[in-house]
């Protein structure tokens, strides 16, 4: 996706209301996976979703570009690393589905810009200032209230959700690596074509018959990973996505919102607090970065908040 948007088709209200829309179908994946995670293994939930968008996503840049060239990247081995790195991440999130509400799960994911602003720093030669030190600070400070440790049993969910956030982090300043020279065709069709062989090799051997309504679930689960990444495109005709990306943590209230109708749960305050501490924290992270991209407009390499993440849905 291209960063730039050209003068004559800037239209940022436009833009939020995509970006918006799209936000709440994601929220509507998560909860599609949440209820299809209870009764068949993740892996093959990952696969099923694989196959559907990996082949929407070869056919259409099949037809929209010439394939071989789109293929040949200036970072094949970073771009296999980083379409492993995000199979992992939505193998995790699938499983951790299992065990938390969308809710508590996405108020602990917020932690994800921080993570990746750590990374940043030996990955890619970034400098930890006191701005992100004190930002790393409150995230943490948020998540510890979303947790509570001491006060309630950590089980292996939460180490799942932790690794998801790693991997996805890792992901995350891995593709800012790559859009340096690669194209974002080229990110997604690496990321497709990994991600459909990686999944495939693994879901295969953990099947289990699925019901004609599971089935139903699952084409709303692909349609929607489609839909979304379709719409993300069409905002960023209209706008740029560090202008956008705040937007993305309002997928914690929307699934608050998705948990409740569907499920009745009620996110409890102290869990809402700490997302919305962590929420404070990334928040701070991309003010920081487009500070430094308007006094630095020069500078090489993608920051984060220019960075709209392929097909990053963690509900799959």
């Amino acid at each position: 996706m291209n960063q730039a948007v050209r003068n004559d088709t800037k239209d940022v209200p436009r833009a939020i209301v995509i970006t918006l829309i799209s936000l709440f179908i994601f929220g509507l994946q998560d909860i599609a996976v949440k209820a299809l995670v209870a009764d068949y293994p993740p892996t093959q939930l990952v696969m099923i979703r694989f196959w559907g968008v990996g082949l929407f996503m070869v056919i259409w840049i099949g037809r929209t570009s010439d394939f071989s060239s789109v293929l040949r990247s200036h970072f094949p081995g970073l771009q296999i690393l980083r379409s492993v790195l995000l199979l992992a991440d939505i193998w995790l999130f699938t499983a951790a589905l299992n065990y938390m509400q969308t809710s508590d799960l996405q108020a602990i994911f917020m932690l994800f810009p921080i993570t990746v602003s750590v990374l940043a720093v030996p990955l890619l030669g970034e400098r930890m200032d006191v701005y992100r030190w004190l930002a790393v600070l409150i995230g943490f400070a948020g998540a510890l209230i979303v947790v509570r440790p001491g006060f309630q049993q950590i089980d292996s969910s939460l180490w799942l959700v932790a690794g998801a956030v790693l991997s996805f982090s890792l992901y995350t300043v891995l593709t800012r690596k790559v859009a340096t020279r690669d194209s974002t065709k080229t990110s997604m069709l690496y990321l497709a074509l990994v991600a459909v062989l990686l999944s495939t090799a693994v879901g295969v051997f953990d099947l289990k018959a699925m019901t004609p309504n599971a089935i139903l679930v699952m084409l709303v689960v692909i349609v929607c990973a489609i839909a979304t990444h379709i719409l993300f495109t069409e905002a960023l005709k209209y706008a740029p996505a560090s202008t956008l990306q705040p937007f993305n943590f309002l997928a914690l209230p929307v699934a608050v919102l998705l948990s409740f109708l569907f499920f009745g749960y009620i996110t409890d305050i102290i869990t809402v607090v700490g997302g919305a501490v962590t929420i404070a924290a990334g928040v701070m992270v991309w003010v920081r970065e487009r500070k430094r991209n308007v006094i630095k407009p020069n500078l090489a390499g993608v920051k984060l908040s220019n960075i709209k993440p392929v097909l990053a849905d963690h509900s799959d």
